[in-house]
């Protein structure tokens, strides 16, 4: 299996039943693809709500939402 190499980060609380059900939500995935959608689908609206995807040994925000007025 490869290393975990995105990780999922969000002010906003983030839903879903692709997500681990814990306090401390931390995700890390292997597949950019798959961090992003899973990102994507644990935001209740992403059009308001910010969520990014960050390249853990590069710290390079791949993805990334923006709340309206930011």
């Amino acid at each position: 299996m490869a290393s975990a190499q995105y990780r999922i980060e969000s002010r906003n609380p983030l839903l879903g039943s692709l997500l681990p059900h814990t306090l401390n939500f931390q995700s890390l995935y292997a597949d950019r693809s798959l961090a992003v959608a899973v990102a994507v689908k644990s935001l209740a609206d992403p059009t308001r709500q910010q969520i990014r995807v960050v390249h853990i040994p590069s710290g390079e925000i791949v993805f990334q939402t923006s709340e309206i007025g930011h």
